[in-house]
């Protein structure tokens, strides 16, 4: 199972366990106080590389501008030059090939795949994990991460209550038939305070003016966050036996080590040096295509055992 967390000083939550029988990663919440392990290693396992699609699965009522805003942040993992300025997504996402040096595999090419709406929420309003596992099974499957994106009056089970979000695989028993999946879930009106900080005021912890949102969504600027930690777990431990650190039953990932930290400088309480939009006043790290800009989690990098971050 793969499990995220974000690794340092900050969030009153940290995503720490396994969520389905086969592999899964999560962003759990906590208020206590992790210790910092050392550094992350390589279990042997498999891990995610070459051209891969991530699936989007709309559980729910979501605006066309929530689905810009997630749809863009995909679109911006490999887009460059002018359409994707310094400190860029692309370069954020450039982090975790340190992950894949040395390696026969290529770091994976990750593209915006197939959509698909489900407002009339099929399995109804309140999801228990099985019912994540079902949403993620429906194809495409192939070279292809299957993401479930619940609208903010979905409730989900754990949600709020120990993760914002998790990252799996099915249980087949060979890997090679094996495919990773992620839910996210938006917390606008459940737990801004947990799932949404530093956009929302904390519940845990010390207590600070919350930023402005980059793209003037809570609940959506705070799925993006949460998806860029599960993404960059779900591609280094799809199956529980790659890269992390800690216990395999609550491992820390590429991103979920580094809870809390999005700039330079981050303690508890404070997410880092980040830049300002001028014209809105909206703090992030990160330029996006289409004029997009977001606020992405630090990268543990496995060859200074430190978060690193854009700026």
């Amino acid at each position: 199972m793969a499990s995220l967390k974000r690794n340092s000083t900050l969030l009153p939550f940290v995503f720490l366990a396994l969520l389905f029988p086969a592999s899964s990663a999560s962003r759990r919440l906590t208020a206590a106080e992790q210790s910092q392990p050392l550094t992350i290693t390589y279990h042997r396992g498999a891990v995610l590389s070459g051209p891969i699609s991530l699936n989007l699965m709309w559980y729910g009522n979501f605006t066309a501008s929530h689905r810009s805003i997630i749809s863009d942040f995909i679109a911006s993992l490999y887009a460059a030059g002018e359409l994707n300025p310094e400190p860029s997504v692309s370069s954020w996402w450039g982090m975790t090939e340190k992950y894949y040096s040395g390696s026969k595999s290529p770091p994976p090419h990750l593209t915006l795949g197939e959509q698909a709406l489900d407002q009339s929420c099929s399995l109804g309003k309140s999801l228990k994990n099985a019912d994540l596992a079902a949403l993620a099974a429906k194809p495409p499957q192939h070279r292809a991460i299957n993401v479930v994106l619940t609208a903010d009056d979905v409730a989900v089970e754990g949600f709020c209550m120990s993760r914002c979000a998790t990252h799996g695989s099915s249980a087949f028993r060979s890997e090679s038939g094996r495919f990773a999946y992620i839910w996210v879930g938006n917390s606008a009106v459940q737990c801004p305070g947990q799932c949404a900080w530093p956009f929302h005021q904390p519940i845990y912890g010390p207590q600070g003016p919350p930023l402005i949102a980059p793209n003037g969504d809570v609940g959506v600027d705070g799925m993006v966050m949460n998806l860029a930690s599960m993404i960059a777990g779900s591609v280094t431990n799809p199956f529980g036996g790659g890269y992390f650190m800690g216990p395999k039953t609550a491992p820390l990932e590429a991103a979920t080590a580094c809870p809390g930290v999005y700039g330079k400088g981050a303690y508890p309480g404070y997410a880092g040096e980040l830049l300002v939009d001028p014209a809105t006043g909206a703090s992030y790290n990160a330029n996006g295509a289409h004029g997009r800009k977001y606020l992405l989690p630090a990268i543990f990098d496995p060859t200074t055992a430190s978060c690193s971050t854009l700026v």
